[in-house]
């Protein structure tokens, strides 16, 4: 590919700087061959030139993408170079606040210089078991890798930990070792994995120091083993150590310290077992005081002093020897303040003061001889051959031996704790593997280099040629296995170097030849180096301004070396005689263990290297030694460990972890790049990039090439072969075909080449987004366009609308004004009208008025005179009228008479003669009637007239009189008319004089008025202030009223908060004291179970040796009954049990570990104390529950009270009616037989019929209130009892219409007003009595009263039934909808899945119908059974009596007649049996009755074909029947055989989820059964009667239930974890790596590391197998019929082992925190909720568990720039931590270029805002928390007495009883 494609405008490069060694730089045109200078623009807008080499023609090195900057491997970067590397790291380290970097196979780790929270065993959990790519780099990553390729390749592993001082090399290798502890563990009970990491802080007290590099620098290099078994648990370690740094015991630089050991004995002089050591400030001695801090800041020495303390007595070193340690090395503090002085008179002569302290104290901490000890160290002696002589040393001769001394006692010190350290820590069984972490000193390079830097560095070179090798190895395996053609790759080989320091006569060799010389020096071997390399060798040179000084080419850097000290410290000799005087103590004999031989210490064949010691220069040669053969000198000492230790990491799979110190100031999270690129270059790490870059670093699966570059394909490029596939477009894509190479399963790029194929995806992408952007746009400008013009319309209808109405509003304002002008004129026109025509009507009505009045008084004379005539008038006429009538009807009447007298004459006669009657008599009879009428009107007229004539009479006089009285009237007022006349000019005197006075009083009442208006305006001024002061009053009232209200609720609401804070702390209280009881019991269950497996291997051990042996055959039902004998209080024989077996077994004791037996049984103790006072605890919390409930309870009882008082009440009204029934039919007793007339009692007479009717109607009435009365005393028993009881509800035997009406009223005024209302209509009425005398009417009415409360009784009785069918069709519709929603669903996700899991969830679906119609089918059989044995049981009653009837007529047959009969057989069929629900079995029986049901039972056959928890029905069915006989041995030994049996089922089938499950079920059922039929009041509240009868009547066994409750706890933990280890591979599969959205996210590169892929492959699991294993787990749960409320805490637990996981996961891995993983996990967790919709598990809590989940799947997804952001994160993420929500967006990982990252002012934003949130610092969940269990009490309704036991269980022995 040519560089101008690449180097074109905008592309970004890497230019050197001179503070930050590479600076970013951007092209600001596009390159082209031959151009000498490129035009850049840096980062900070300045613009610069590059100048191109003319002779190279080299180009900087190019950036790569923004996308591929901070990946988790340096080797996924495109552009493998050193400014890339720096980069990368700087962005991890700076922006995303992460340590570990994979380069390759090379772990980097930059030191933070803060502690951070990720090496918390929760961390390790999370990286234990997972692949080295799938996670985030991390140390225990690779030690999880090691870990994985010892097991799985069966080879041992090395880590080997390197970099300079400061890097945190130590701390790494301490994590490593920590992580192999806590995974692993150890395989015997002596708890190596303390002892390894114990001896940490042992080794770093001795063995490190302060130095101005690092507080805590290790001055030594160490090697440690760790040793495994065959089943991968720790069984030892061994440690091997190389060159401590002896010299800084006598010396330190400045701002530098002495080992910590000895700070830390200054630290604790106060100590009383200190005080003889005679010690003080640490800045009281020489040796600690050099470096002038001898304090480290936040560091505690006496501290540290206890915690070395500690290590070193668990690692065996008893408190005699520490001792024995802390006086030498405080002998060697001592040692270096003892002065020499030299001698005045000859300075080759020196003195040691006399009764020197700090020498006499030396003396006696060692119990050496004073005067021995002041003379040889002034002194030596020297043995010629046959001569000795003593020679004085001068003084600075001494003080080096007094140094060498010191330097070599505390070596010893070193080593003797080395090896302790070693025994400590060595294996008690056989090694079958190990992993070894070495910890080693990185590249030095100081002012001034002396023998230790060039050891260190010797060894640097040695490793980095190892490290070189295997790297190119590697390389090699990988292009072998991928079957591509490579070629030899050039690296740079240290060799060389290597050959330089160690091969004959290179530096070593003639530094051990001087070291031989008699008078050999430093310049003499310097010259000797000179001689032999100087131009020669190309690594070596000669500084030009020193001759005691040379130089060596190192693979990192040139180290200039000065000779001065060299041969000294390779010598490392001290004088024989000091030794002898120290070897000769009588009082430490640790001082003889100190010096003795190198050999006795330790030997090279034991698999150990040989200590670095120093050599004892003797004065006369031994007798061994007669060629005067010195000892190893240190530097050949050093090679030769250093080979082995190669020999060992070649031997093993080497993993490499380089340390990095990012500056020198030790500050936190500061990146110096000048410091970190020294030591990428030193560490190799740089050297394994130029190596990867060289070959193909980018590689590619053919899948995930086809995935992530799909958009540069065409449609008709994608092929079926993806390989195909992939092939044809690289070819359209890169030209040149040396750039990449096709592998058998990847594709290999060089260098550059995945950022060319992404700068051309990229491109595809922008060109794409554009083309979207530039459609979107268009689209929005158009929708803006027509917005705009809509609003444009809009805008000029309304403008004109409103010039419209303003002008119509003129108008009509005009038109207004010409109106209100006119109507405003005419108004007044009219109103002048008006007072000129209301004046002028004024005056005519005046002037009207007195002529009318006038013309009235006429009117009215004239019409009073025409009235006076007209009666006047009248009367006259009428009196003549009545005179000439009255005469004429006086003329008429006479007349009449005169000719009635005639006619009667006549008549008379004719009347006479009978024909003339009877002709005459013809009609006589009508007209008689008729004249008869007529006599009679005519008599009626003439009352009438009569009447009428008498009123006009009385009105007459009326008017006669009223005329008088007017007459007299005139005439009197005539006369008074003519007084008044007189009077008038009176009158108009005194009508002007009270003018007058008018006007005067009227001037006055003015003067009041005004006075009056004054006075009142005055109150009014005052009243309204009165009235505002008032309202002020009023307001501030008010304001009070308020104030206290809001006091008043606040102080209520504070109530209310702190008594549910109190509730909710209570709870939280509770659910931890029963957390940690649980935890407690789970830890006794391991004791128990370690205790178990002690006595296994016991007795195996005794059964491998030989000789005959006698043992007990009762010894495995001894033994579990031993099991739970410390659980039970009342076991008088546990203590003669144990003796019998201790003294059966004597071989044993040997074997067994007393100690650990013993600390076994304290713990034990421990555990059952803790237990008992958590339970005691944890029953005072349900106490107090109880205590609130029975409150509750009394307050419902008060309310309950009324109802009862009222029912009392009708009941007593009843009992009065009765009475009175009762007296009525006495009397009608007694009427009958007082009748004294014998007929009128006769049967046929009506008396006697009423009477009769009267009697059966009133023996009816009195049937029906007995009825009432009893059913109501059984209803106020029933109410009392549930009242004792504390129930809330009532069942009542048939229901009664008032008491509904009785519970809806509210208070007790009610209730006695609704009883009098009663009373009332129940006494009989008195006006009925009245009404009826004899009572009839009160009969019907009562007769009518008891038909209407049947009729009512009746109707309410349909109506129940009726609506009791309805809501059982109800149901019956609702379960067809949800079976047909249900199908539907599963029809659907059926259609979703691929062919062969459709078949299978089919398969399970129609499995689980099948059983549920089983199961159906069962209990219809079993009511069938039921049925058909009532019937049985009626048919023999029948049977009987038919029997007795038979007997009875066969009583009354003769003799004869029975003997002549034939006599036929009698089927006497066996009577049945009334179970009482007990099983009965033999003594013998019992192991059998285990065997068949707890250990040879399938739980398969009893969910699909048994009722569920029948084996609890089973044993507790036995256990009533051991309690009815009363046999408590037979009680204890069925309960204890029944929990060791359940134990050892589930202990060898630990991992089988159907028989957890399964016995999980049946031991709460036996729970349930055992509180059901105890007797106790609380647990019978839901029993029948006969399930009260079946209750156990002679033992308690309350402790047995708590036994078997902490059982089902045991249960549940263990089914927790069979539910995490079936899940754990599933979760963060199908959680976060599988693509349930596909197209989604795209992968990015990914380095030598491949990580999972996240295209569902064949064995790649998905959402859709989490949810398969959900419902196989609850489908299984449910056929064991395991209690509603503990499966809904199963599914919370795994629902938060789920969320856990994977959240962890989330945290952990870089490349899942993106915008479409979070959508991802949101997707996955609703099908989750939808799951719990579907199994109606909402309220159990599993869906709050994945709160945290979906929260950071949110925190993935908002937006994350402004403060707005911040403030919504910070509210919405409140189930997550700060520490999560910082690592989540420290993690935000852009897919493609088009997101941004979170910038690092946006996480200190929230940081800020967080900073006062109080939780947990923990960054991970704690997956392995368990929820505290609960068992609520479900009581079942089977009947015991119903269960039948199937012949498939082989339980035939058992009988009922």
């Amino acid at each position: 590919m040519a560089a101008s494609e690449l180097f074109t405008k905008f592309a970004r490069v890497w230019i050197p700087d001179t503070v930050d060694v590479w600076q970013s730089a951007e092209l600001l045109k596009d390159y082209k061959s031959g151009d000498t200078v490129l035009h850049l623009k840096t980062e900070d807008d300045k613009e610069t030139q590059y100048r191109i080499d003319p002779k190279t023609k080299e180009l900087p090195p190019l950036r790569n993408p923004d996308i591929l900057v901070g990946e988790n491997d340096l080797t996924a970067l495109s552009y493998l170079h050193e400014p890339a590397i720096l980069h990368n790291l700087k962005v991890r380290f700076m922006d995303s606040k992460l340590i570990y970097t994979y380069c390759g196979i090379v772990l980097v780790a930059i030191n933070p210089y803060e502690q951070l929270p990720i090496y918390g065993e929760d961390i390790i959990n999370a990286y234990s078991g997972q692949n080295m790519g799938d996670m985030d780099p991390h140390i225990f990553a690779v030690a999880e890798e090691a870990y994985k390729q010892m097991a799985r390749d069966e080879r041992n592993q090395s880590i080997i930990v390197s970099g300079e001082s400061g890097a945190g090399k130590t701390v790494s290798a301490k994590y490593a070792m920590r992580y192999f502890a806590t995974v692993s563990g150890s395989a015997s009970e002596t708890n190596v994995e303390e002892k390894v990491l114990a001896s940490n802080p042992i080794m770093e007290s001795i063995g490190n120091a302060k130095t101005t590099r690092n507080d805590n620098s290790s001055r030594f290099g160490k090697y440690i083993e760790i040793g495994f078994d065959k089943k991968y648990r720790i069984t030892g370690a061994n440690m091997r150590t190389y060159l401590l740094e002896k010299s800084r015991v006598v010396f330190q630089a400045e701002d530098e310290r002495n080992y910590h050991i000895l700070y830390q004995l200054c630290a604790s002089k106060h100590l009383p077992e200190f005080k003889d050591l005679r010690l003080g400030h640490a800045q009281n001695f020489n040796y600690t005081n050099f470096g002038g801090s001898p304090v480290i800041e936040g560091i505690d020495d006496a501290k540290e002093m206890m915690n070395t303390r500690h290590a070193c007595t668990l690692l065996g070193i008893n408190e005699s020897h520490q001792m024995g340690i802390f006086r030498v090395v405080a002998a060697v503090l001592h040692l270096g303040n003892v002065t020499i002085k030299a001698n005045d008179r000859d300075a080759e002569n020196c003195f040691i003061p006399p009764k020197t302290e700090h020498l006499i104290i030396f003396c006696e901490l060692l119990g050496v001889d004073y005067e021995q000890m002041a003379h040889w160290l002034c002194h030596r002696k020297i043995i010629t051959g046959s001569e000795t002589y003593i020679k004085p040393m001068p003084k600075v001769q001494a003080i080096n031996a007094r140094d060498a001394l010191a330097k070599h006692i505390y070596a010893s010190v070193f080593n003797w704790i080395v090896h302790h350290v070693n025994r400590a820590l060595r294996a008690s069984v056989k090694q079958h593997s190990f992993i070894g972490v070495l910890d080693i000193y990185g590249f030095e390079t100081f002012e001034i280099n002396s023998f230790e830097q060039f050891c260190i560095n010797y060894a640097n070179e040695k490793l980095q040629q190892q490290f070189n090798m295997h790297v190119f190895k590697l390389e090699q395996e990988e292009y072998m296995k991928e079957e591509i053609p490579w070629t030899l790759i050039d690296f740079y080989d240290n060799q060389p170097c290597i050959n330089l320091i160690e091969a004959k006569l290179g530096i070593l060799d003639l530094l051990d030849e001087e070291c031989k010389m008699p008078k050999g020096s430093d310049d003499t071997w310097a010259q000797k180096l000179y001689n032999t390399h100087l131009n020669k060798c190309a690594l070596f040179q000669k500084p030009r301004m020193s001759n005691r000084a040379f130089i060596i080419k190192h693979f990192a850097d040139q180290v200039e070396y000065q000779c001065e000290g060299f041969l000294e410290k390779n010598k490392d000799t001290v004088y024989e005689e000091q030794i002898t005087v120290l070897k000769a103590s009588k009082k430490l004999t640790l001082l003889a263990e100190l010096f003795q031989d190198e050999k006795q210490v330790s030997s090279p064949t034991d698999g150990r290297p040989p200590f670095a010691r120093a050599t004892v220069k003797s004065a006369k040669p031994r007798a061994l030694q007669p060629n005067k053969e010195h000892k190893k000198s240190v530097g050949h000492q050093f090679r030769n460990s250093l080979h082995l230790l190669m020999e060992t990491l070649n031997a093993t799979t080497p993993h490499y972890v380089r340390c990095i110190k990012p500056n020198d100031d030790k500050l936190a999270f500061t990146f110096d790049p000048k410091r970190a690129v020294q030591q990428l270059r030193a560490c190799g790490v740089l050297e394994t990039i130029r190596i990867s870059a060289a070959g193909f670093p980018s590689r590619w699966t053919y899948q995930e090439f086809f995935n992530r570059y799909r958009v540069l394909m065409k449609q008709k490029d994608v092929l079926s072969d993806k390989k195909l596939t992939c092939k044809n477009v690289l070819e359209k894509l890169i030209k040149d075909q040396d750039k990449y190479q096709f592998g058998k399963t990847k594709i290999f790029f060089r260098a550059g080449q995945v950022a060319y194929l992404e700068k051309l995806r990229a491109d595809k992408l922008r060109v794409a987004c554009i083309r979207i952007q530039k459609t979107i746009r268009s689209w929005l400008q158009r929708k803006k366009y027509l917005r705009m013009r809509s609003a444009a319309i809009t805008i000029q209808r309304y403008v004109r609308g409103y010039q419209a109405r303003c002008y119509a509003q003129f108008l009509r304002r005009t038109r207004a004004a010409t109106l209100i002008q006119k109507y405003q004129r005419m108004y007044a026109a009219r109103q002048k009208f008006l007072r000129f025509r209301s004046a002028t009507i004024v005056i005519q009505s005046f002037i009207r008025g007195f002529r009318g009045r006038r013309q009235y008084k006429a009117i009215l004379r004239e019409q009073k005179a025409t009235i006076l005539q007209k009666h006047m008038r009248g009367w006259m006429a009428k009196r003549k009228y009545r005179r000439t009538h009255h005469a004429i009807v006086y003329l008429q009447c006479c007349y009449r008479r005169m000719m009635a007298k005639r006619e009667l004459k006549k008549l008379k006669i004719e009347a006479r003669s009978v024909e003339h009657y009877k002709t005459l008599n013809i009609g006589m009879e009508n007209k008689i009637v008729q004249l008869q009428c007529k006599v009679n009107n005519q008599t009626k007229e003439m009352k009438s007239l009569l009447e009428k004539l008498v009123s006009l009479e009385s009105t007459y006089t009326h008017e006669t009189d009223k005329l008088r009285t007017e007459v007299d009237k005139l005439r009197v007022n005539e006369g008074s008319a003519k007084v008044s006349s007189n009077k008038i000019t009176c009158l108009m005197e005194e009508i002007a004089i009270l003018r007058k006075e008018l006007t005067e009083t009227q001037a006055q009442k003015k003067r009041l008025e005004e006075s009056g208006n004054k006075y009142k305006a005055e109150t009014d001024v005052v009243l309204s202030q009165l009235t505002e002061q008032n309202a002020l009053l009023k307001s501030e009232k008010d304001d009070l009223n308020c104030r206290i209200q809001v006091q008043a609720k606040e102080i209520t609401e504070t109530m209310e908060r702190q008594n549910e804070e109190e509730t909710k702390q209570l709870q939280v209280d509770l659910n931890d004291e029963r957390s940690r009881y649980q935890s407690l019991l789970n830890e006794f269950c391991k004791l128990e179970e370690r205790y178990d497996n002690l006595k296994e291997e016991m007795s195996l051990v005794s059964i491998t040796k030989p000789g005959h042996r006698r043992t007990d055959s009762t010894h495995s039902s001894n033994e579990s009954e031993y099991t739970y004998n410390s659980l039970l209080s009342s076991e008088p024989g546990e203590s003669e049990d144990v003796t019998r077996r201790t003294e059966e077994y004597p071989e044993m004791k040997g074997a067994l570990d007393m100690s650990l037996f013993l600390k076994l049984q304290k713990r034990v103790t421990e555990l059952e104390q803790e237990k008992q006072a958590l339970q005691e605890e944890l029953d005072a919390k349900e106490e107090q529950a109880l205590r609130s409930k029975k409150e509750a309870e009394d307050q419902q009882l008060m309310a309950r009270s009324t109802e009862l008082e009222y029912e009392s009440l009708k009941r007593q009204e009843l009992e009065s009616e009765n009475k009175k029934l009762k007296n009525e039919l006495n009397e009608l007793h007694r009427a009958l037989t007082d009748k004294s007339a014998p007929q009128a009692t006769a049967p046929g007479a009506p008396a006697y019929k009423v009477l009769l009717d009267h009697l059966n109607a009133a023996t009816e009435e009195l049937e029906v209130r007995k009825e009432e009365v009893l059913i109501l005393r059984s209803q106020l028993v029933s109410q009392k009892e549930a009242v004792a009881c504390k129930e809330n509800k009532e069942t009542m035997t048939e229901p009664i219409l008032f008491l509904e009406d009785v519970r809806k009223m509210k208070n007790q005024g009610e209730i006695t007003q609704a009883f009098v209302g009663l009373k009332e209509t129940n006494r009989p009425s008195q006006d009925c009595r009245l009404l009826n005398e004899d009572g009839e009417l009160w009969i019907v009415y009562e007769g009518l009263k008891q038909a209407n409360r049947l009729l009512e009784s009746q109707l309410q009785g349909q109506k129940k039934v009726y609506e009791n069918e309805l809501e059982i069709l109800r149901g019956e519709v609702q379960n067809l909808k949800e079976e047909i929603n249900r199908q539907q669903q599963l029809l659907a996700q059926n259609l979703q899945l691929p062919p062969e899991a459709r078949i299978e969830a089919s398969l399970q679906h129609e499995i689980t119908r099948l059983t549920n119609e089983n199961l159906d089918l069962m209990e219809q059989l079993e009511k069938q059974d039921k049925t058909v044995r009532k019937l049985k049981k009626q048919l023999k009653v029948f049977a009987k009596k038919i029997g007795e009837l038979e007997v009875g007529q066969t009583e009354n047959v003769s003799p004869a007649q029975l003997a002549d009969e034939p006599i036929r057989p009698v089927n006497i069929p066996r009577k049945e049996k009334d179970f009482q629900g007990m099983l009965e079995y033999k003594k013998d029986d019992e192991l059998k009755l285990i065997k068949n049901l707890i250990l040879e039972l399938k739980p398969r056959g009893v969910a699909v074909n048994l009722i569920p928890g029948l084996p609890a029905y089973i044993l507790f069915m036995c256990v009533r029947h051991a309690d009815y006989i009363n046999d408590d041995q037979r009680v204890r030994s069925l309960l204890t055989s029944t929990i060791n049996g359940i134990k050892k089922i589930l202990k060898k089938r630990s991992d089988d989820f159907e028989i957890v499950s399964f016995w999980l079920s049946n031991t709460s059922r036996f729970l349930h059964c055992l509180k059901q039929y105890s007797g106790e009041e609380a647990f019978m509240k839901h029993n029948t009667p006969r399930q009260n009868d079946h209750c156990l009547r002679n033992f308690d066994l309350a402790e047995y239930r708590q036994v078997i409750s902490d059982l089902a706890i045991q249960i549940y933990q263990q089914l927790t974890k069979v539910l995490e280890n079936a899940l754990q591979p599933m979760i963060v599969s199908g959680m976060l790596e599988h693509e349930t959205i596909q197209g989604v996210s795209g992968q990015k590169p990914t380095g030598l590391r491949k990580r999972t892929s996240s295209v569902a492959d064949e064995g790649t699991y998905t959402l859709d197998s989490i949810v398969r294993q959900l419902n196989n787990f609850h489908s299984i749960m449910c056929q064991h019929g395991m209690d509603p409320e503990l499966i809904k805490q199963i599914v919370k637990q795994i629902f938060y082992i789920i969320g856990a996981v994977t959240l962890n996961n989330l945290l952990l891995r870089k490349d899942m925190c993106s915008w479409s993983k979070g959508m991802q996990i949101r997707y996955n967790v609703s099908q989750l909720e939808e799951w719990l919709r579907d199994k109606n598990l909402q309220t159990s809590g599993a869906k709050e568990t994945l709160e945290p989940l979906i929260q950071a799947a949110q925190l993935l997804q908002v937006k994350k720039k402004m403060d707005e952001d911040a403030e919504a994160i910070c509210s919405m993420c409140n189930a997550i931590t700060t520490a999560q929500i910082v690592k989540v967006l420290n993690l935000y990982t852009p897919v493609n270029e088009f997101e941004e990252r979170v910038t690092a002012s946006f996480i200190r934003t929230i940081q800020v805002r967080l900073q006062n949130r109080k939780d947990s610092p923990q960054l991970l969940m704690d997956a392995k928390h368990i929820f505290p269990v609960t068992f609520p009490f479900n009581p079942s309704s089977l009947a015991l007495e119903s269960i039948q036991i199937p012949g498939s269980m082989n339980l035939g022995f058992l009988l009922r009883v």
